[in-house]
């Protein structure tokens, strides 16, 4: 579905993205993790074509970002990371100037509005100036106009950036839902839970190289999967360890306070890029 074959992506004398090297299948939920300046952003803007890349190659669906730029443009749907709504419009309204410029048929158009504002459960709030909504609305509002034309792929840049909780897991439901109707999910986060909970395969990228990929579970095995954290000295230590009886014994020789625990992503990515993913 998606294909990068030594995708690069220079500034000047700054290597935003390094010889990108991925493959995400059809029906999969894709993350891409790693702090901010990591390249999970420009990657994104190569693949939705508002960046062109310095080198390598990207397809769609079989379709290349740098030459078949209308025939991308039916196969994917794109989120981005800034609200872009206009404000002074209503949310059915918003959708409707997108069904416009995506040159859909007045009566599809207006089916499709419905359907989607219904989907995203916005439909008490459709005639509504978007100014009126909060974050996690217009999120959802975002994610409908990115749906206006029946992508089949999905690009969502840090979808739940500056939500609270509760709306986060609302948006978490409205991406498996959508997955779970055949839709293709790539998506970029530096929330490690997000990534974890989410996704079918996760892609760690640092200084815009693509370190690591695998499920969670195959990720964490590459560290250990069990971690012990010990407060004696002045810097907590880390210890991984493949099974939690190694752990044990470990931790018996030690002094202080000790935490045993399972390992998660956050741990895979400090191992691997020694910095944590808010950095």
């Amino acid at each position: 579905m998606i294909e990068l074959r030594r995708l690069t992506k220079h500034y000047g004398n700054i290597v935003a993205v390094a010889g990108l090297d991925l493959e995400i299948k059809k029906g999969e939920i894709f993350a891409l993790l790693g702090p901010n300046g990591a390249g999970k952003t420009t990657t994104i803007r190569m693949l939705t074509m508002l960046t062109r890349p310095t080198g390598g190659m990207a397809l769609i669906n079989g379709y290349d970002v740098t030459r078949d730029l209308d025939k991308v443009k039916k196969e994917i749907g794109v989120v981005p990371q800034h609200m872009n709504l206009d404000q002074e419009l209503t949310a059915r309204e918003n959708l409707e100037l997108h069904g416009r410029l995506h040159k859909i048929p007045a009566p599809e158009r207006r089916k499709r509005t419905e359907e989607l504002l219904n989907y995203v459960e916005l439909q008490d709030r459709a005639g509504e100036l978007v100014s009126r909504f909060s974050g996690g609305m217009k999120r959802r509002l975002m994610i409908a106009r990115a749906l206006m034309h029946s992508p089949q792929i999905l690009f969502l840049d840090e979808p739940t950036v500056g939500l609270d909780p509760q709306t986060r897991r609302k948006i978490w439901d409205l991406i498996r839902r959508m997955n779970g109707e055949g839709m293709t999910v790539l998506l970029t986060t530096h929330y490690i839970e997000e990534a974890e909970v989410l996704c079918h395969r996760v892609g760690i990228m640092d200084k815009g190289k693509l370190i690591a990929i695998g499920t969670p579970g195959e990720l964490k095995q590459k560290v250990g999967e069990v971690v012990v954290e010990s407060f004696g000295g002045r810097d907590t230590g880390y210890k991984f360890f493949a099974g939690r009886e190694d752990a044990l014994a470990y931790a018996r020789h030690l002094e202080g306070d000790v935490l045993i625990r399972e390992s998660n992503l956050e741990d895979v990515f400090i191992e691997l890029t020694g910095h944590k993913v808010g950095d």
